[in-house]
């Protein structure tokens, strides 16, 4: 017997009672902030996409898992919220992995959901049955599976509170098939309220230890302070500067937060870090730990007085003894020794405006001294020029993002981003192939802003298909490769240890027309071979992704025998 209108009208009135996990998933996101998600899609994970079409959360499609885990980290990088990956399950988890542990290590908050076979077919040997949660705790700061439909937003809520807990980082949340789809009453669901349960992160720790790093400051004669990448995570930047400004205090940057202080500010410094940390009595590293980047601390004065302020207490004092650690949000806490110091007068003022002076002096004569690369007129063309030229076309509005080995440590000489948050690189893992999801993710976050990517040749090759995928979303950018035809700063240790016969084995890479590739995608593309013509390239890109709304590609041939002087010093491995 046929459906009456009145049958129809009950089971809808009854659907309101019903709810499916994958909806679940999709409120819970919600009210964590998230608007988007980034995924491929699987069978496990499909109710999902149905939650948040009917949540109005946009569902970005990519092309491969590791693009997608990038682009939710770059998300959470540009937006300061939580970004989130949705992967099906087996090779959907184990191919966003590189991403997850990207995020780990540069402490990004990034909620990666996954699929698991039903739990009725638990150790039967499912489609794509993995121990993805236990394959995912080392690189996350909590992993766990869901048990039962009714607590899917109870665990989404705890996964997004851990990503916050200290030092931001990702969690892991998988959930099988059976549960996800499966449908129960509403009223059994808990379904925490949106920012009803997150406590204050914006600790400033003890303030007697305010107290004394305000004195340190007011007393010291040569300070200097480096700012690292948690100062843009906690968007703490406009109370470093108001510190530095207040003292007259050298800022030196690293990571994301290159970019707080634009270039020229009397108070950016960027060559002399060396400089500063073997002759200042007082430093201040602020949200970057002790790396290899760091020299494990060793790379600091013996006689200086070292601060760190970190938001995870497990970092300070972290492989180098230091005289005063604060575990805290690094804004909050610069806040307060800054109101703290507007409390007493100030000391030492002439001494530390020498100080500035002297430093300054050096870094003009170190400018001075790479303007022969930065402007050589070499063909193959040095990369120094192409870092150069790339700086010199950025504007206030362009986000610069680095994706390679020599590429990331000569844009670092040379690039100079002109706002906060303007600058994204691999970060501590040193993954390649960030770029195109970052990219991606940062034209989502930021549609007026411009977006480059300067991309080593062997980084491209490894995620350049999902630029289709930044076409297909209206998320263009321009894509700068810096081909040699080699994975050079690896290259580089193995010719020097082994010799020129040896040392090109496992590293040369095919002579690729990668311009062909922005064509082919619909958009622009062109070669540049001479050094003069790399700024009208870079101008033409610019404007053919404004008219056309497609990714632009400019392939730059640089010198295969020119390496960054960390290279040469091998300083990753020291």
């Amino acid at each position: 017997m046929a459906d009456t209108a009145s049958d129809t009208l009950v089971r809808k009135s009854k659907s309101k009672d019903v709810i499916s996990g994958g909806h679940l998933v999709a409120k819970a996101l919600k009210n964590e902030g998230v608007d988007t998600i980034f995924t491929l899609c699987g069978g496990h994970i499909i109710d999902i996409y149905d939650g948040c079409l009917d949540e109005g959360i946009r569902i970005i499609d990519v092309r491969h898992e590791q693009v997608a885990a990038h682009a939710a980290d770059g998300y959470a990088r540009q937006t300061g919220k939580l970004g989130c990956v949705v992967t099906t399950a087996g090779p959907g988890c184990t191919n966003a992995m590189t991403g997850i542990a990207t995020a780990f290590r540069s402490e990004s908050p990034v909620l990666h959901i996954g699929g698991q076979g039903a739990m009725s077919q638990h150790r039967m040997g499912s489609l794509q049955d993995l121990p993805h949660v236990d394959i995912m705790a080392p690189i996350t700061k909590f992993s766990a599976g869901v048990r039962s439909t009714e607590r899917i937003a109870d665990m989404i809520s705890m996964a997004a509170r851990e990503c916050f807990n200290g030092a931001p980082g990702p969690s892991y949340l998988e959930i099988p098939r059976d549960v996800l789809d499966r449908e129960i009453s509403a009223g059994t669901a808990r379904i925490p309220a949106a920012g009803r349960y997150r406590a204050s992160t914006k600790s400033i720790g003890d303030p007697a230890d305010i107290e004394k790093l305000a004195e340190l400051l007011v007393n010291s004669e040569r300070p200097a302070v480096l700012l690292g990448t948690q100062v843009w995570t906690c968007r703490g930047h406009q109370a470093a500067i108001g510190l530095a400004r207040e003292l007259d205090i050298p800022l030196y940057m690293n990571g994301s937060a290159r970019g707080v202080l634009p270039p020229g500010d009397p108070h950016y410094f960027n060559r002399t870090r060396r400089m500063a940390f073997d002759l200042a009595d007082v430093i201040v590293i602020v949200g970057t730990p002790f790396d290899f980047r760091m020299g494990y601390g060793r790379r600091l004065g013996k006689d200086a007085t070292v601060v760190q302020i970190d938001m995870d207490y497990r970092t300070v004092g972290k492989n180098r003894d230091i005289s005063l650690g604060l575990a805290g949000d690094p804004g909050a806490i610069l806040k307060a020794v800054s109101d703290t110091i507007s409390k007493s007068p100030a000391r030492g003022a002439e001494k530390r405006r020498q100080w500035m002076e002297k430093l300054r002096a050096e870094e003009e004569a170190k400018s001075e001294k790479l303007m022969p690369l930065f402007l050589s007129g070499n063909a193959p063309i040095h990369p120094y020029r192409v870092a150069w030229e790339i700086n010199e076309f950025l504007t206030e509005d362009t986000i610069y993002i680095g994706d390679g080995g020599d590429v990331v440590t000569i844009s670092a000489q040379a690039v100079q981003p002109r706002t906060p948050g303007h600058w994204m690189d691999p970060g501590a893992l040193g993954s390649l192939g960030v770029g195109t999801g970052f990219s991606l993710a940062a034209k989502l976050a930021h549609p007026q802003k411009e977006v480059l990517c300067y991309y080593g040749d062997g980084a491209f090759a490894m995620t350049a298909f999902d630029m289709e995928t930044a076409n297909r979303f209206n998320a263009p950018y321009i894509a700068v490769i810096g081909n040699n035809s080699a994975m050079n700063q690896i290259r580089y240790g193995q010719m020097a240890k082994y010799g020129e016969q040896r040392g090109n084995v496992g590293n040369k890479l095919g002579d690729v027309p990668f311009e062909e590739f922005g064509r082919m995608l619909g958009g622009h593309g062109e070669a540049v071979r001479e050094p003069k013509e790399i700024g009208p390239a870079l101008r033409r890109a610019r404007e053919a992704v404004k008219k056309d709304g497609k990714c632009a590609v400019v392939n730059i041939w640089v010198d295969p025998n020119e390496y960054a002087p960390g290279t040469k010093a091998q300083t990753m491995y020291k």
